[in-house]
C-alpha cells in the first residue's frame, strides 16, 4: 500500500522534505554531527567531495575517504531532530520514493554520531574519547514507537529508583549500541561508558544559571548509579534516539563522544576544536577499515 503524501511528504523535486536529499546523495555509511559547521571539519579529510546540500540545521556532504563512500550529515541539537534525521535517511534507502512503497529488500546503514560530552564521573579525563555502549534516554521520543523489543528495563526500572525520578518526567529508556560496529571503534584510545540523553543543555543536565533545578542532586545521584559494576559516564543530546531508532529500523549505530566537560571537577577543555579535531581521524581511520557486511 502506498504511503499517504501527508505521511512521507517529499520537496517538488522528490527529494525528502527537510533532508533534501534524493537516495543517490547518501552512502551506506554516515556520520552525524550536531553542529553544520563539523560537517566540513570532517570532510577536509575527504578524498573527494561528490555532493554538498543544506536545508535549515541540516547540512550533508557525501564523498570517499580511503575508498569508502561516506556521508556526513549534521543532525542539530536533541533527540526531536534525530526523529526527522532518522526516519529520513531510513525513507531514501528503504522506501521507493516514487511508488511511496516500503521495498522488498533491506538496506542496513552504518551510522556513527561524532559529538562532545560532559562526564559526570571524576575519573574521566578532560579531552578523552568515550564510545556509548548504552544510550540512557530521558526524553520520551521512544514512547511514540513500538519500541518495547529494544529496550533495557533492567537498567532503567532501578535507576528510577535510585533518581527517586518524578512521574512529572518522561520515563527513560535505555538502547545498546551495535555490538559489531561499536566494537570496532574501540581501542586503547577510547573507553565504554553509558551515556544520558538529556532533553536541555542547562536544566536537564543539573546546570543552574538562575533558575534553580527541582533536584538539586541530580547529577550526584546520577554518578553513583551502579549497572553491577557499570557506571554512567556522561551527558548528552542525541545518543539514545539514535541508537532507539536504529535498532526499530534495522540499522547500525555507535555514539563517539569528545569528552570537553567534566561536571564532577567542574574542568573545561581548553581546547576543545583540536580534540574535536582528533575524535574525527580517529573515527575516520577506524571507518575505512569496517567491514560493514
Amino acid at each position: 500500500m502506498a504511503i499517504a503524501q501527508s505521511e512521507l511528504i517529499l520537496n517538488e523535486d522528490g527529494s525528502i522534505y527537510h533532508l533534501n536529499l534524493l537516495p543517490t546523495h547518501i552512502a551506506n555509511t554516515i556520520i552525524t554531527v550536531g553542529d553544520p559547521d563539523r560537517v566540513a571539519q570532517v570532510t577536509r579529510y575527504f578524498d573527494t567531495i561528490e555532493h554538498r546540500i543544506q536545508k535549515r540545521e541540516f547540512h550533508t556532504q557525501t564523498g570517499w575517504y580511503q575508498g569508502k563512500r561516506i556521508t556526513v550529515l549534521s543532525t542539530g541539537i536533541g533527540t526531536d531532530n534525530i526523529d526527522i534525521v532518522l526516519n529520513e535517511l531510513d525513507a531514501l534507502v528503504n522506501i521507493d520514493l516514487e511508488t511511496r512503497t516500503v521495498k522488498e529488500k533491506h538496506t542496513t546503514l552504518n551510522i556513527i554520531r561524532i559529538g562532545t560530552s560532559g562526564a559526570v564521573q571524576e575519573d574521566i579525563a578532560i579531552d578523552s574519547f568515550l564510545v556509548s555502549e548504552v544510550a540512557i534516554g530521558f526524553d520520551s521520543l521512544l514512547h511514540f514507537y513500538e519500541s518495547q523489543d529494544v529496550v533495557l528495563p533492567q537498567i532503567t526500572t532501578p535507576l528510577k529508583t535510585h533518581l527517586n525520578w518524578s512521574s512529572n518526567k518522561a520515563t527513560p529508556y535505555a538502547v545498546l549500541f551495535d555490538k559489531k560496529l561499536g566494537n570496532h571503534m574501540l581501542s586503547e584510545a577510547t573507553q565504554l561508558g553509558y551515556t544520558i540523553t538529556n532533553v536541555g543543555f542547562y536544566g536537564p543536565q543539573g546546570r543552574v544559571l538562575r533558575i534553580q533545578n527541582d533536584d538539586k542532586h541530580m547529577n550526584a545521584k546520577i554518578a553513583s548509579f551502579r549497572d553491577n559494576d557499570k557506571k554512567i559516564t556522561n551527558l548528552e543530546m542525541e545518543t539514545a534516539g539514535i541508537y532507539g531508532l536504529s535498532k526499530l529500523l534495522g540499522h547500525r549505530a555507535v555514539s563517539m563522544n569528545a569528552i570537553l566537560a567534566n561536571r564532577a571537577t567542574g574542568v573545561f577543555s581548553t581546547n576543545p576544536t583540536e580534540t574535536v579535531d582528533q575524535l574525527i581521524r580517529y573515527t575516520l581511520a577506524k571507518i575505512s577499515t569496517f567491514d560493514h557486511q
